[in-house]
């Protein structure tokens, strides 16, 4: 009897120490690996999606112009959601914002903030992933209330799912290796000034800061791809290093087989758009990025951009190719090299 008891025993403390260390270390078992990733992934929904795009794209957001009434109530709406979902501030607490004082926004305009939300890495802590998307639009004009469903309202509640689904992924026992600071930056559309005052005045090390992966944009199809809409442009993700590049391409052949349009990623292309959103404020610190965008359309910055026009279907495609990707790049062995 004192033999069975001792190898049951052993045997529980066998078993309870491998569960702990297959949790622990997930990356190292490709095929463990790709199961929890698309079970969290699965996570991110149209209808969540669409849930809280039709609350931020609505009248009552005022077009979230930077600095006034609709931009505040949009962000205490995203923060609400944070503390909802029990995922933390990396303030402490519940102080999510990250104030920007107007000497570091343009002449006329309020004080704005970022909205910040974080979760811990398990082996990598120090380095951090940044998944961005700024929530901010044009507010009103002639009495006509820019409700930017597409831009950037597709982007903001694509971080939002995006981190509901780490945080059950760390809930479960897999939590990432290395941090995620998810990132809803304001004044995109007065000048980036919601990423350049993270740039300049960060809340982790801009050299502890792995990649940033940005998303403005998301929700619609342009006029090139009307007949084949299943695509994202992507901008940017061999700018500074091929190894952020490969990872795309292969994470995308893996689970969400989107065409990866490289249009706009071309150095001579006229519209530019490697400098126009809030992840160049990153790349100008040498920091690899990816630019997700799904192209401008007849809506493009004007009051019909509204929540009834996003194909959240295609949306929830997509959101889940960035956090396929966000999940690669925080669970590998390696830190991804900058190599141009």
């Amino acid at each position: 009897m004192k033999k069975i008891l001792l190898f049951t025993a052993l045997a529980l403390i066998i078993s309870c120490s491998s569960s702990k260390n297959t949790a622990h270390n997930i990356s190292k078992n490709p095929v463990l690996n790709t199961i929890n990733a698309t079970v969290f992934a699965n996570s991110i929904t149209p209808a969540d999606l669409k849930k809280h795009l039709y609350i931020l794209a609505s009248d009552d957001f005022e077009g979230r112009n930077t600095g006034e009434p609709g931009q505040k109530k949009a962000a205490d709406y995203i923060k609400d959601f944070y503390i909802s979902q029990n995922i933390p501030s990396p303030y402490g607490g519940e102080d999510y914002f990250q104030s920007i004082p107007t000497e570091h926004l343009k002449p006329k305009l309020k004080p704005s903030e970022n909205v910040v939300a974080f979760i811990k890495g398990t082996e990598k802590p120090e380095e951090v992933v940044v998944i961005s998307a700024h929530y901010d639009h044009l507010g009103t004009k002639n009495d006509k209330i820019y409700n930017g469903a597409d831009d950037d309202g597709s982007g903001t509640v694509a971080v939002m799912e995006i981190a509901k689904a780490f945080q059950k992924a760390t809930n479960s026992g897999y939590g990432p290796k290395r941090s995620i600071l998810f990132l809803h930056v304001t004044g995109e559309e007065k000048g980036l000034l919601g990423s350049k005052y993270y740039t300049n005045f960060p809340i982790f090390p801009l050299e502890k800061t792995v990649t940033n992966l940005n998303i403005d944009m998301i929700g619609r199809v342009d006029n090139a791809h009307q007949d084949n809409p299943n695509y994202v442009y992507v901008i940017g993700s061999d700018k500074l290093s091929t190894e952020l590049h490969n990872i795309s391409e292969k994470i995308n052949a893996t689970y969400t087989n989107l065409n990866l349009d490289y249009t706009y990623n071309d150095d001579e292309d006229p519209n530019r758009f490697y400098y126009r959103s809030d992840h160049y404020n990153f790349a100008k610190n040498n920091i690899p990025i990816i630019f997700y965008f799904n192209g401008t359309h007849d809506d493009y910055h004007k009051p019909t951009d509204t929540p009834d026009k996003i194909d959240y279907e295609l949306l929830a495609k997509r959101t889940q190719l960035v956090f396929y990707t966000a999940w690669e790049v925080a669970n590998r062995e390696q830190r991804i090299i900058v190599d141009k």
